[in-house]
């Protein structure tokens, strides 16, 4: 009985090592017969995985990847400074693109947000100002893409064909996950989100908050910030039209 029992102990093991699963023997009996379960639990993780590798089954990109200058859009905005935004090229390489073309062609330099939305969105890129304009370029085909819309995601907005999009995007200001796979992620703000909530607000806003400077920083180009306007002298204070009271002593 006892040389059964070992012969089963044995083939369990060479199963095991067959299936590429390292396992540390247990002092006793019942420290061992824990180490063959998880051993057994592991194999079975691995094949799967395995097995949903071989199957082609789409994996979700990293929801984070190494800031590289060349894929950082800078935005230097008149709300008081510059907003850094992750660009992503493994997601949407067609669309980050797009934004590089026209930025270092100076398209965004001086541009309107145009539409703010308090609690949702601030969407700007239309040379026209009104939400209908666009680059001389042909329009973009969709690559959404299983990024959320968190607050700082930076999407392409577009019209009603999911094929329109074309220089406009928007900065998230609050989650809308009913967005998700609907508009494409190209980016998310790293740095600056202060300024993007600085933006004026209104449909349009009646002092729209300008795109002084955008740049790719890999460029090197310097931020670029709103001129201070002149301080008004100071109007001298109208006398009083009633008689003057002296000062109480």
């Amino acid at each position: 009985m006892r040389f059964t029992c070992a012969l089963k102990t044995m083939a369990i093991t060479l199963a095991l090592t067959a299936s590429g699963v390292a396992f540390a023997q247990g002092g006793g009996g019942g420290g061992q017969g824990e180490d063959f379960k998880k051993a057994e639990t592991a194999a079975r993780a691995q094949e799967n995985a395995k097995s949903l590798e071989d199957s082609g089954t789409p994996q979700l990109p990293p929801a984070t990847v190494p800031v590289d200058p060349q894929n950082v859009w800078d935005l230097d905005l008149s709300s008081g400074g510059r907003v850094r935004i992750q660009l992503r090229p493994d997601i949407a390489p067609n669309h980050v693109e797009r934004i590089k073309t026209l930025t270092r062609e100076g398209f965004y330099n001086g541009l309107k947000f145009h539409r703010v939305i308090p609690g949702f969105m601030a969407q700007g890129g239309d040379p026209k100002g009104d939400g209908t304009g666009g680059s001389q370029l042909p329009d973009l085909k969709a690559e959404f893409n299983p990024m959320p819309h968190l607050r700082g995601t930076v999407s392409m907005a577009r019209a009603q064909s999911e094929d329109s999009a074309n220089s406009q995007f928007f900065i998230v200001l609050l989650p809308r996950m009913q967005l998700d796979k609907k508009y494409t992620v190209f980016g998310r703000v790293i740095e600056g989100m202060q300024y993007v909530d600085a933006i004026a607000q209104g449909e349009p806003p009646a002092n729209p908050t300008v795109i002084l400077q955008a740049s790719i920083e890999s460029d090197g180009k310097p931020p670029v910030t709103a001129p201070v306007a002149p301080t008004a002298p100071a109007a001298p204070d109208a006398l009083p039209s009633g008689p003057l009271t002296p000062p109480a002593q």
